[in-house]
């Protein structure tokens, strides 16, 4: 008997949208099928409900319903679940978390079998995809859309796993406890977009399972060991997921993606897994883990598994040999999708959603270990650390971005017609002409229009990221480039030079022609082809793995090339080949000299230009990353920039990872030299600047130390009590010498001298309490240790405490109290004459202040002049006696820079005895601490010669500039005497007249 006709919906119900005329026929089938859903409806109240619906509903409805055969299906079945989907706004906005875990509560309460767990299921899964389809069509956004498929599928994942966990407790017990005493559940990683949390519309779900800790399982009818356990469990899951019923399917699950793919084990143990990654673990496993989240089960548990994990996925230094492994992942993609004539795949074809990903997966994987904010599942967020870490520009971000939201909004129309995971672009005209609709296009060549442009857009920023940069371009490009342009005979030249080259490092070519190649680029022989042959036939060389011969056999013909274009050929090759034999087993850095064809003359000409440049790099390859960016390397940062710098990288790591911060210190420290040193070189810093920036580095690292020391004490044992009146203890770290007087150069040590002020008799405010001055001598401890402890980046400073009170025998640290007692009635004049050169340089800003007024108050006491001069003549004496260049030396016609007559120490003591014997009467010599401006200062106030002093500041600019090009060169201080004559002479003179006057 038929329904009766009042359950029927008019031709005026469907009056409005209107439709394009490609769509007539698709609006004719969907509202035939809605009136005969309704018209099958029993229950009156479910059709009142359904003519109730306002004009908006109705619309959005009939275009869902054209747009969409699932959404058309889903309701046709059902039509309740469109009220249902009312009644909760989620027609308007995705419900909530909570929301939809007590939703699938309800859903699931009281399913007392699997087969009712796979109905109750699907079943919930059809409505939110209902929902999700309906608020897309919409117009809601791309990531909205994908977040809320995340969301469903992490929460169906979960409720399975819930309810199969208690189904099966009596049959096969539970998990064994950890031995920290904690529950064990499965672990279920997310990979893909479902780790990002960006699923589309009609994915698959690609899983890892895993499990914390071997054991067996307790309470059940029978015990299973948790490698048993655990893989039943997670067979059921799947099935409960997967399995195709007459409710269809939740989600399609991959897991493919384990180890060993197919022919591993279902489930692994965290120790097994870490094993395999470690020892196994191939390129594009990293890649896949990159999206790897934890996402039902024991979450907490899964990120520890992803931590320990972390050194594989993301590498400590430029990792650019991830970019051949994804070049190589998108060539077989490429190849694929060829000869399945698939380019109208909007996902794997040409400028797809896949080169998008890859461009910004590319920049993890390459800098995520140097750059942890790129450590993120998410895309979307990954995108914002490009732009935050300057690692593209906004505008190129911007463009993929959007690009990127135009092709998944794309793959979610398409996929939303028939719930199926295709990203194959239709060939029906309906289909097609729903797409445009769908995207609020005119028709589909409007919309084919805006696509082509979008995957142009997209390879160009493929290209200039992922793609290799000898073959930038297509075959076809190429060739149609060659045909358009001129010029293309130097690339030739270039192509067949590297061909040559590249036969002469492989042995290919007979004696004659390589010396006669090697000989006409202005290589030295035969010196450079026994060093060559020696590389070639070197253990290390012929140990290498393949992957690493292969890098090595394209960076060789480079680098040749790159020597021969440099100005002095075999110079350069000899002192850069050290550095290709240190990283001959950590080949990432000849795959950055392979995909930065501009690193290389860089590096040559650096290399070339100072020894010591060429030694850091070989001995830290990791500053190798400094010369991919020139824009910072020939550009030291101010104090204010390095501060900051530092502060950014050491935020990357936890404040209780010693070694991790320790290690960034001296990367920080290492990278900031090279700076100044490539600037230096390249002749764009005055030697006054280059002690500067020296100066600065080292102080923004002390302050960072001393941090860290503080932190670490304060830990143990509590901060220390402060003096009466004080709100805290203060610290500070004095600097003398050459970090005092702002002069630091390459590789100088740091002279310092350990202060505090704390109530005399107080402790620490700590569970283990100690005395103050026990906790500010191990402090001082800490600090030290912190500055020269060896790690695999080397040490950061070494340390020289001799001028602190008493010497070696003194107190390693001193309240502020005795140090000017000490300095009042104790200290030697050339305590004093130290004292010129010292300020505070980190620490406690009033306790650094108090040292400058004990400084003052000092050195600006009256003394006898002759006893001071006497006191100065008689330490240089000893200092040159015992410091200076021998006999052998003179006699050879070499000049010690520093402790010879007429050399640097000879102007430092002349300005520290100014200072001592006339700052009583010139205060303005208490304010400067270098030895430039102690010379301004008594040019300014006429207590020297204004020629004396400018022939003194020339000496000792002459003096300090030969000392850093000896430092680069690492030539030593004995230089020839006869290109400093005139300046030692003056000093001479100079000395005589300020020292011996008659």
């Amino acid at each position: 008997m038929p329904p009766p006709e009042s359950h029927d919906l008019d031709a005026e119900w469907f009056a409005e949208p209107a439709f394009p005329d490609e769509l007539g026929e698709a609006r004719e089938a969907a509202e035939r099928r809605l009136r005969e859903a309704i018209a099958s409806c029993e229950e009156e109240a479910t059709v009142a409900a359904w003519r109730e619906l306002g004009d908006d509903r109705r619309q959005a409805l009939l275009r869902t319903v054209v747009l969409s055969d699932f959404a058309l299906e889903t309701l046709t079945h059902d039509p309740t679940r469109l009220l249902a989907l009312r009644d909760s706004g989620e027609l308007d906005a995705a419900p909530s978390r909570e929301a939809l875990e007590a939703a699938l509560a309800e859903s699931l309460d009281g399913e007392e079998d699997e087969a009712g767990l796979h109905a109750a299921l699907r079943r919930f899964r059809q409505t939110r995809m209902l929902g999700i389809v309906w608020r897309d069509l919409d117009g809601g956004g791309m990531w909205q859309t994908a977040a809320a498929v995340s969301a469903l599928a992490e929460v169906c994942v979960e409720g399975a796993l819930v309810w199969l966990e208690r189904h099966f407790a009596k049959r096969w017990g539970t998990p064994q406890p950890r031995e920290s005493g904690e529950a064990q559940r499965l672990v279920v990683l997310g990979m893909g977009k479902l780790g990002a949390g960006e699923l589309n519309l009609s994915s698959d779900i690609d899983l890892i399972f895993a499990f914390p800790e071997k054991g067996t399982s307790q309470g059940g009818e029978r015990q299973y060991d948790h490698q048993q356990y655990f893989t039943k469990l997670g067979q059921k899951l799947i099935a409960a997921l997967d399995a195709i019923t007459a409710d269809g399917f939740v989600f399609r699950v991959d897991m493919r993606l384990r180890p060993l793919g197919d022919g591993g084990p279902l489930v692994g143990s965290f120790n097994t897994l870490t094993a395999y990654y470690q020892d196994q673990g191939r390129e594009w496993e990293r890649y896949a883990m990159l999206k790897a989240r934890p996402i039902a089960g024991d979450t907490a548990a899964g990120e520890a598994l992803l931590d320990a994990l972390k050194p594989f996925i993301y590498r400590r230094y430029l990792d650019f040999g991830a970019i051949a492994s994804l070049r190589e992942m998108k060539s077989l993609i490429h190849r694929e999708v060829k000869r399945l004539g698939r380019d109208d795949n909007i996902k794997l074809g040409r400028g797809g959603i896949r080169e998008v990903e890859f461009v910004v997966q590319a920049f993890q994987l390459i800098r995520g270990g140097r750059d942890t904010e790129l450590q993120v599942s998410s895309l979307e967020r990954a995108m914002r650390c490009l732009v935050e870490l300057e690692l593209l520009p906004q505008a190129v971000v911007t463009e993929l971005h959007d690009d990127y939201v135009f092709l998944r909004d794309l793959e979610h129309a398409l996929q939303a017609q028939h719930d199926r995971q295709t990203q194959k672009l239709p060939e029906s005209e309906t289909d097609r002409a729903r797409l445009a609709m769908a995207l609020d296009f005119p028709d589909w060549e409007a919309l084919l229009a805006a696509l082509e442009a979008a995957r142009g857009r997209v390879r160009h920023h493929f290209d200039a990221v992922v793609a290799d940069p000898e073959e930038s371009d297509t075959d076809d490009d190429r060739a149609e480039n060659q045909d358009e342009t001129t010029g293309s005979g130097g690339t030739d030249a270039r192509d067949r030079a590297l061909t040559l080259w590249g036969q002469l490092w492989r042995g290919e070519l007979d004696e004659s022609t390589s010396e006669e190649l090697l000989a006409k680029a202005g290589f030295s022989l035969p010196e450079t082809q026994r060093r060559l042959a020696a590389f070639r036939d070197a253990r290390g060389v012929r140990a290498m793995q393949r992957i690493g011969f292969e890098r090595l056999e394209t960076v060789m013909p480079l680098l040749l090339q790159a020597a021969a274009e440099s100005d002095s050929p075999s110079l350069a090759f000899e002192r850069v080949l050290p550095l290709i034999e240190a990283v001959l087993r950590r080949t990432a850095y000849l795959s950055l000299l392979r995909e930065n064809p501009q690193v290389l003359p860089a590096l040559l000409k650096l290399c070339s230009a100072s020894p010591w440049i060429a030694e850091q790099l070989a001995r830290h390859p990791i500053l190798l990353d400094e010369l991919l960016t020139p824009a910072t390397l020939y550009s030291p940062a101010d104090k204010a920039r390095l501060a900051d710098e530092l502060r950014q990288a050491l935020a990357r790591v936890p404040e209780d990872d010693d070694e991790g911060q320790l290690e960034v210190l001296r990367v920080f420290k290492q990278t900031q030299v090279l700076r100044v040193a490539a600037s230096d070189v390249a002749g764009g810093r005055v030697l006054m600047k280059v002690s500067d920036y020296l100066t600065a580095i080292a102080e923004v690292i002390l302050e960072s130390v001393l941090q860290m020391a503080w932190r670490s004490l304060t830990a143990r044992y509590g901060r220390p009590a402060p003096r009466d009146g004080e709100r805290e203890a203060a610290f500070s770290i004095v600097g003398y010498g050459k970090l005092g007087g702002i002069e630091l150069g390459y590789g100088s040590d740091l002279d310092v001298v350990f202060l505090y002020d704390a109530a005399p008799r107080g402790v620490t405010d700590g569970a283990k309490s100690i005395d103050n001055v026990v906790f500010f001598t191990r402090l001082g401890q800490r600090i030290i240790h912190l500055l020269t402890v060896t790690t695999p980046s080397g040490t950061l400073y070494e340390v020289d405490l001799r001028l602190r009170p008493s010497g070696s025998a003194g107190l390693l640290v001193s309240s502020m109290e005795a140090f000017a007692e000490y300095q009042r009635r104790e200290a030697w004049t050339w305590e004093h004459q130290a004292l010129v050169r010292a300020r505070p340089v980190a620490g406690s800003v009033a306790l650094g202040e108090r040292f400058a007024s004990v400084r003052a108050e000092i050195l600006g006491q009256k003394r006898d002049d002759e006893a001071l001069r006497q006191a100065v003549i008689e330490m240089r004496a000893k200092m040159r006696d015992h410091l200076g260049s021998g006999g052998e030396a003179r006699a050879a016609g070499r000049f010690h820079l520093k402790q010879d007559d007429g050399g640097l120490v000879d102007i430092e003591f002349m300005n520290q005895y100014a200072v001592l014997a006339l700052s009583h009467e010139t205060p303005a010599l208490l304010e400067v601490t270098d030895n430039m401006r102690i010379l301004d200062a008594l040019a300014e106030r006429a207590r020297l010669p204004e020629d004396e002093a400018r022939d003194l500041q020339a000496a000792y600019l002459a003096y300090r500039d030969a000392t850093h090009r000896a430092a680069l060169a690492k030539s030593g201080s004995l230089v020839d005497e006869s290109a400093f004559v005139t300046h030692r002479q003056r000093v001479c003179e100079l000395w005589q007249k300020w020292m011996r006057p008659a």
